[in-house]
C-alpha cells in the first residue's frame, strides 16, 4: 500500500484494498497502453520493423519488458515508461530547489536529482530590475538575493557541455519563495501540465507543484520590482534612521495572519495525504480534497479514517468522468 505509515483497523483496511483495487481497474479500462511487468511479452508486430527502446529486451525472437511500467508506442518505437522513475529533468521544467551552496558567480542548488543544479547569477534577474551586465559588486551581494537553504522556484534552461544542469529565473514569477511550507513527494505524482503556478484566490495561498518532486504552499505575494526601487533610493538619501524604520515596517508587513497560515497547512496536508496514497497531483484533486478537509481538525487529514474516505471519493470522481465520456 505504498509504504502507508497509518494506523489501520480491519475495517478501514479492507474499504481502502477496495478503493485501491477499484482505481486500479478503472485505470486499466481508461488507459489504451498496457501495463507490464518484468519479463512479460510485448504485443507487437515485427513485419513493420519495431525499435526496441528503453525498458525492452529481445528474448527467443519476442520483445520483453526488462521493467515494470506502461508500455508507450511513439510510430515504430516501443519503450516502457517506468511508473515510479526518478526525476528527469527536461528544458522548460518548472522546478522548486533549495540553495546549498554560494559559488562564483552561481548558487547550486538541490532539486532531487542524482546532482545538483546550477543557477547563474547572469541568468536570473537583479533585486533592482535593470537589464545590465553582472559587475564585481553584484557578486559580492549574492548572498543579499539567496544564501543557504533559501527555497528558490526556477526553469530548467539545459544541461551544459560539462553535464550540469543550469537553471534560470529572468521573470517576475521565479525567485525567493517565503512565508510557506516545502513539501517533497514522488516526482512521478507530478505531471507535466501548461500551469504550474497556482494562485487560491478565496485562501490567499500560492501553490506551486514542482516537476521534481518540490511543492511549494506558501502565502500569495506580488511583484514588487517598483517598490524596491523606490524603497533602495529612499534608504540612500534618508541616511539610517530611515533605514531602521523601513526595516521595522518590512518586518511587520512579514506577519502571515493566522487565517493564511491555517490554510497553508491545511492545503499542506491535503497534498501529503494525497501523495501517501499515490494519487497524482492536480489542481482539481487538491482543491476537492481540501473542501472535503474543512469540517475536520487540520491534524485530522492524516488520520487513517480521512484517507479512507478520500480514496473512496476518487473512486467515485473517476466513475462519473468515465461516464461522461461514454
Amino acid at each position: 500500500m505504498r509504504e502507508l505509515n497509518l494506523s489501520l483497523n480491519q475495517t478501514q483496511k479492507v474499504r481502502l484494498q477496495t478503493a485501491l483495487q477499484e482505481l486500479q481497474d478503472l485505470s486499466s479500462k481508461v488507459n489504451s497502453s498496457a501495463t507490464v511487468t518484468v519479463a512479460d511479452t510485448i504485443t507487437v508486430s515485427h513485419e513493420d520493423g519495431v525499435l526496441k527502446g528503453h525498458g525492452t529486451s529481445e528474448l527467443n525472437g519476442e520483445v520483453v519488458a526488462t521493467l515494470c511500467g506502461v508500455v508507450e508506442r511513439v510510430n515504430k518505437l516501443v519503450y516502457v515508461r517506468a511508473l515510479r522513475a526518478r526525476y528527469k529533468p527536461e528544458v522548460g521544467d518548472i522546478i522548486v530547489g533549495r540553495v546549498n551552496e554560494i559559488a562564483p558567480k552561481r548558487w547550486r542548488l538541490e532539486i532531487n536529482f542524482s546532482q545538483d543544479a546550477v543557477l547563474m547569477l547572469s541568468s536570473m534577474n537583479l533585486p533592482d530590475g535593470i537589464q545590465r551586465r553582472r559587475t564585481a559588486i553584484d557578486e559580492l551581494s549574492m548572498r543579499s538575493i539567496f544564501e543557504e537553504n533559501d527555497v528558490v522556484c526556477a526553469e530548467v534552461r539545459g544541461f551544459q557541455h560539462d553535464g550540469s544542469l543550469h537553471l534560470q529565473a529572468r521573470s517576475q514569477k521565479y525567485g525567493k519563495l517565503e512565508r510557506g511550507q516545502l513539501l517533497r513527494v514522488p516526482p512521478y505524482l507530478v505531471k507535466r501540465r501548461k500551469q504550474h503556478f497556482h494562485h487560491l484566490e478565496n485562501y490567499n495561498v500560492d501553490l506551486i507543484l514542482g516537476m521534481n518532486g518540490f511543492v511549494w504552499v506558501g502565502e500569495h505575494t506580488e511583484p514588487r520590482e517598483n517598490d524596491l526601487m523606490e524603497d533602495d533610493s529612499k534608504t540612500i538619501e534618508s541616511g539610517t534612521t530611515n533605514s531602521k524604520v523601513a526595516n521595522l515596517e518590512e518586518h511587520e508587513g512579514a506577519f502571515t495572519p493566522l487565517e493564511t497560515r491555517q490554510y497553508i497547512c491545511r492545503i499542506a496536508n491535503a497534498v501529503r495525504a494525497l501523495s501517501v496514497l499515490g494519487f497524482t497531483l492536480s489542481i482539481e484533486v487538491i482543491l476537492s480534497t481540501l473542501e472535503a478537509s474543512m469540517s475536520i481538525e487540520i491534524k485530522d487529514i492524516l488520520g487513517a479514517e480521512f484517507c479512507v474516505q478520500t480514496a473512496e471519493k476518487e473512486v467515485l470522481r473517476r466513475k462519473s468522468l468515465t461516464k461522461k465520456k461514454h
